[in-house]
């Protein structure tokens, strides 16, 4: 079939040895080991963190330790496995290389898909707590965000198989839909808080001006609601920084024809993809104080669990 023949020319030239040489395999298999490591350590201590969190809603919590259980996922499995690939490359190990890129054509890019799909749904999450206010409790509730959660996985495991095992172009042409079109969703949601938070604001300066509020200044569930929208959306940004190098050369592989002399801007870009799951850590750190205070006392703890 076409396709097969596709696929096959694709995991050819995947496992074909650079025109630059061996050492740059070494290094880039180093890297990824290292960011593997970071990314595992990371994330166990965001998971925990999440956890020991109060302040977030039970569904957005969710959604968020999803993100966490995926990054977790790439530091665990697809990295090391993409250093496997490179060594076997620089070895010549064809079919140990072969099977370790169906691995990940299949685990790989279930993970990265269930980031997007749970980034739009926090992204969606976000303006719903905006707009229906009260009712927001009532309407997205744990169990029904856990089903939610669960059909994200389902899908993007049967759609990057069929990727893999059946129409590989058709399916590739699927994938990139939903993408531009989970994106575009995204990007109407923040928009649409900015939007409705501006407008807000405009009245609160308009009433406080006219003497009808005591005291100026936001409220706590409006300053905490910012801190999620702003977790969110640096996330949802570091995101498309990370995979964007990837989207663009692979577009070009694609256009130009897939070619051994692109392989390292290829390499390169997996590589970067694979650094959004050891920078994501760092982000909740920096934008929620719960996690940044459950890691604290995290560390803490096992640091005197070593000592004692």
């Amino acid at each position: 079939m076409e396709t097969s023949t596709n696929y096959g020319v694709i995991q050819e030239v995947a496992c074909t040895a650079s025109l630059h040489g061996k050492h740059h395999l070494y290094s880039l298999a180093a890297l990824n080991i290292l960011l593997s490591i970071t990314a595992l350590l990371g994330n166990i201590l965001i998971f925990i963190a999440l956890r020991r969190e109060k302040s977030l809603h039970p569904p957005s919590k969710l959604l968020f330790r999803c993100l966490t259980v995926t990054d977790l996922a790439v530091g665990v499995f697809s990295q090391p496995i993409f250093a496997i690939q490179l060594i076997s490359i620089a070895h010549q190990r064809l079919h140990l290389c072969y099977t370790v890129v169906s691995l990940n054509e299949i685990a790989g890019n279930s993970f990265s898909g269930v980031s997007l799909w749970t980034l739009t749904a926090i992204s969606v999450d976000r303006l719903l707590a905006l707009l229906v206010g009260l009712r927001y409790r009532h309407t997205v509730t744990l169990k029904r965000m856990r089903g939610i959660v669960i059909c994200f996985w389902i899908f993007n495991i049967s759609i990057c198989s069929l990727r893999r095992f059946g129409e590989h172009a058709i399916i590739s042409r699927v994938i990139s839909a939903f993408i531009h079109s989970l994106v575009a969703i995204s990007l109407f949601c923040y928009m649409k808080i900015y939007l409705t938070l501006r407008r807000h604001r405009t009245a609160v300066g308009d009433h406080a001006h006219r003497g009808q509020l005591r005291q100026g200044g936001i409220s706590p569930n409006m300053a905490r609601y910012r801190k999620t929208v702003s977790t969110a959306l640096w996330v949802q940004l570091t995101l498309v920084a990370c995979y964007l190098p990837y989207g663009i050369v692979a577009g070009a592989s694609h256009i130009m024809g897939y070619s051994p002399s692109h392989n390292l801007a290829v390499r390169l870009a997996i590589t970067l993809v694979y650094l959004n799951s050891s920078l994501n850590p760092s982000l909740y750190c920096w934008k929620i104080r719960g996690v940044r205070h459950a890691v604290r006392e995290t560390v803490r703890s096992l640091c005197r669990f070593n000592y004692s």
